[in-house]
């Protein structure tokens, strides 16, 4: 049977394969069945490396694969010694921290929460203002915690400028609800700074929303800060109006004191009611009825 060239060079090309059953139909090739691969010499194999699919070769290893054995704690210490290793640029920070979170199915905002305490206690503010800043840009951390830890890292950084300009973009527009931890701690910053006419215009834009500071070392600051303006009558007002924090029996002493007696009378009746000790000390007989 005549046979184009083309045809004739395939069919030695699928002789060379091993394929048998090569059958031509109307100037067409088919295959019906290949030869199966010889099985291999479990003698000479060495053992293959057991891989789930898609990823048939060894080079290639699932994420889920890497650091699933390895402990959140000594995730934590490895990343907190890289980042005390490593030099003050951004690029080797942010690339540190991607690749340390790439492998994380969830955004681990506890243990980088860990971490920056960790950097506190180390006095690595510049690290500090890093990190967190990282994870502002990744959307995470957007809590007025890390706001505070933020702008508390950048004083200690002597970053002060950078400080004033995050709390009037981020915190300073909504005075009316800052808790007054922030506030107290803007006020401690500018006073720290000598930003004395800051430190009036924050303590009065509260006082525009009738906000009630709870801590006296507050109005003592503020009380400092109009004597040295020179503005001794702001400073009289001030103390007159808040000195009930100056005294043990002020307001709000006095109101914190009360309700703690009230709770802890409360819990004694509760406790003589339920204690079966009490109700034998009171009531003797009814041990009868008890043992019975």
């Amino acid at each position: 049977m005549w046979r184009s060239p083309r045809i004739s060079y395939l069919v030695g090309r699928l002789s060379k394969l091993k394929v048998s059953n090569v059958e031509v139909k109307h100037g067409r090739c088919c295959y019906s069945l290949m030869s199966p691969p010889p099985p291999p010499d479990l003698t000479t194999s060495k053992p293959q490396t057991k891989l789930h699919p898609p990823y048939h070769n060894a080079g290639e290893i699932p994420k889920n694969y890497i650091g699933e054995n390895v402990s959140r704690k000594d995730k934590n210490k490895y990343l907190l010694t890289t980042l005390l290793d490593l030099n003050d640029s951004k690029e080797a920070i942010y690339g540190a921290l991607d690749a340390w979170v790439a492998w994380e199915k969830n955004f681990p905002i506890a243990s980088l929460k860990t971490i920056l305490n960790a950097l506190e206690k180390e006095q690595q503010w510049h690290r500090v203002v890093q990190v967190i800043k990282w994870m502002l840009s990744k959307g995470q951390g957007t809590t007025m915690g890390t706001y505070g830890q933020l702008i508390r890292a950048l004083d200690m950084d002597h970053r002060v400028g950078e400080a004033q300009k995050f709390w009037e973009m981020k915190i300073g527009t909504d005075l009316h609800s800052v808790p007054w931890q922030l506030c107290h701690l803007m006020i401690s910053v500018y006073y720290r700074n000598n930003m004395l006419e800051d430190l009036i215009g924050l303590f009065k834009g509260l006082e525009a929303f009738d906000r009630k500071p709870r801590d006296k070392s507050i109005i003592q600051k503020v009380a400092n800060a109009y004597e040295m303006l020179g503005v001794v009558k702001e400073k009289e007002r001030v103390l007159e109006k808040y000195s009930y924090l100056f005294t043990k029996e002020g307001p709000t002493n006095k109101n914190r004191t009360n309700s703690r007696e009230v709770k802890k009378k409360g819990q004694q009746e509760e406790s003589r009611k339920v204690s079966p000790l009490n109700f034998l000390k009171k009531e003797p007989e009814a041990v009868y009825f008890l043992t019975a």
